[in-house]
């Protein structure tokens, strides 16, 4: 591996500055389209005219992050193949939000995620929900710091944030069906820049079957691990359980996943979206493990950031292009214009989502203004949160690995509501009091577990990574460290061993129906006649609908109340509740 430092080239910016030109034109031409005509609830959720194949590549899109294009692979390379197994809990958390928050949700045909808890639970519920949700600011300043840390390897960061600043203006000015659009271009650019690496390392290493080989003998094909212990960071039974959970709360209660289905022409639409996505998801793991253990072959004798070569290891994949593709001009640039795709959609996603539930959740109710001033104010929160977004960035450079932060962010934020939503649809009996201390208790829990992981890490006996050598590196600080073995520590005070990062959003969800339940219980359940219409969903259907797949018009059945979504929507609002 040559310590040689690469730049990019004329041909890499040109082909880095299209793709950003044509992310921003998609913004400015549905700017353009709907510049004297439309309303705020067309430009927050697409009019809901969008139909299956775009959304469900949207879907994709925003899931495929820069966080997942630089830190999943990174993830195999150091923890071995394992991680393949999150696949299997992408089609089960897509299961059950199909089955039980999708009929739901779409045929209360609501803007925002929290609109259902006020009319569930309360006020107050609703509102602490949304406190948590706006922490996901964090999560997507991850998001827009994570390029600027890949072009580190050839481009300044600050130049990367003026960029991505200039093109996420241009492009949320176009509302949701810009953003649905412009993420079909941009996941195809995103595989693309995958693909560009991958059939790379293939060509010089001979063979896929030289890469396996590699990866084999560096313990890296690590599939048969079934141990329960919930203390272990990658076993079977973590990625299937906790990834079953933590894509459940992000398909079923979060807001951008949630608003980009309900923006489907039709609940079939809407449910056909959610499965395609699930190939798309499986293509972007995939993609990350053979780009994982394309790491592996090449750095198996000389690791970079042991050697200090790279910073972090979420750097690994942007080294390995800056070596092997710089003798391609414009190859570097794909590989780079991808990263800026899967942030520019998974930023754009959230904004938009914010803007929906500021829209939707606080100003709407309490103000009464016309369409038109709506729609600048929608306009004006995509910008105000845009450049918020892009100062929590600097915040996001302070959390350490990408893939601990986003795992610390999304137990915090998504398993409380993914039990209290689950309780919401699935449990009649649950009340108000009930939804709120179930949320509180399932927030304490996680964020109880996540400061107990900062205060003291998983032990390496826990977390279990592969050995990485620097024998084969040219520096005199070479030899070989073996991350198997844990290091000598001093002796500590605190004797806690966290669970796996991604129980986290297990327990925080679990703490959330329980405790739910045992207050719904304690001060009286409640009764069918007090919900307002739509809101409940029962047991049988749910298993019924699961194992049956009946067609959409029977999934409407299932729910309190009779009529199409927009009438429905008109019919429980009328019906609104006091909270209980």
């Amino acid at each position: 591996m040559s310590g040689d430092a690469h730049l990019l080239v004329a041909a890499d910016y040109v082909v880095f500055a299209v793709v950003l030109l044509l992310s921003a034109a998609v913004g400015f031409y549905y700017a353009w389209r709907s510049r004297k005509q439309g309303t705020s609830r067309d430009f927050l959720t697409g009019g809901r005219k969008l139909n299956a194949l775009a959304v469900s590549m949207s879907l994709t899109a925003s899931y495929m992050s820069s966080v997942t294009v630089l830190s999943n692979p990174a993830e195999v390379y150091r923890y071995g193949a394992i991680f393949g197994y999150l696949s299997i809990s992408y089609v089960l958390a897509v299961v059950y939000t199909s089955e039980v928050f999708l009929p739901v949700f779409y045929r209360l045909a609501i803007n925002s995620t929290y609109e259902y808890l006020e009319l569930r639970f309360s006020r107050a519920t609703r509102l602490l929900a949304m406190v948590i949700f706006f922490f996901n600011l964090l999560y997507t300043g991850l998001v827009i710091y994570a390029p600027a840390l890949a072009l580190n390897q050839g481009m300044s960061a600050r130049v990367s944030n003026s960029q991505i600043c200039h093109v996420l203006w241009c492009l949320l000015q176009g509302g949701l069906k810009a953003v649905v659009w412009t993420d079909v271009v941009q996941i195809g650019i995103m595989f693309a820049g995958y693909m560009s690496v991958i059939i790379k390392c293939v060509i010089l290493k001979g063979g896929i079957s030289t890469i396996l080989s590699d990866a084999q003998e560096g313990g890296r094909i690590n599939f048969v691990d079934f141990d329960i212990n919930p203390l272990r960071r990658h076993t079977f039974w973590t990625l299937v359980i906790g990834g079953t959970f933590g894509w459940s709360a992000v398909y079923g209660t979060y807001q951008p996943q949630v608003q980009r289905y309900n923006s489907c022409k039709t609940i079939k639409h809407a449910r056909l979206a959610l499965f395609i996505n699930v190939l798309g998801l499986a293509c972007t793991l995939t993609s990350s493990v053979i780009s994982g253990l394309c790491l592996y072959s090449f750095f198996k004798n000389c690791d970079p950031w042991k050697a200090g070569q790279v910073s972090s290891p979420d750097q690994l994949l942007p080294y390995l292009v800056m070596d092997i593709l710089a003798d391609h001009q414009g190859l570097p640039g794909l590989f780079f214009a991808a990263v800026y795709s899967a942030s520019l959609s998974t930023v754009s996603t959230s904004i938009n989502a914010m803007a929906a539930v500021t829209m939707e959740d606080l100003i709407k109710p309490r103000i009464k203004l016309s369409e038109k001033k709506l729609l600048l104010i929608s306009k004006g929160l995509s910008l105000f949160f845009g450049i918020v977004c892009v100062a929590m960035a600097g915040l996001a450079s302070l959390m350490g690995h990408m893939m601990q932060a986003v795992s610390i962010i999304g137990g915090v934020c998504g398993g409380p509501l993914l039990g209290l939503f689950s309780l919401g649809v699935l449990c009649p009996f649950v009340n108000s009091k009930g939804g709120l201390w179930g949320l509180v208790a399932g927030l304490a829990a996680a964020v109880s577990v996540t400061i107990g992981e900062i205060i003291s890490p998983s032990p390496p006996e826990m977390t279990r990574p592969l050995s990485l050598s620097t024998e084969g590196c040219n520096f005199s600080s070479g030899g070989s460290l073996n991350w198997t073995t844990p290091l000598p520590t001093e002796p500590s005070l605190y004797t806690w061993q966290s669970p796996s990062y991604l129980y986290f959003v297990v327990i925080g969800g679990l703490t959330a129906i329980i405790v739910g339940i045992i207050i719904s219980l304690l001060t009286g359940k409640k009764k069918r006649k007090d919900f307002a219409i739509g809101t409940v969903i029962s047991f049988s259907y749910c298993f019924i609908t699961t194992f049956c797949f009946c067609s959409s018009t029977h999934h409407f059945r299932g729910i309190e109340g009779d009529g199409g979504p927009e009438a429905y929507a008109n019919e429980r609002r009328h019906s609104f509740l006091s909270p209980v």
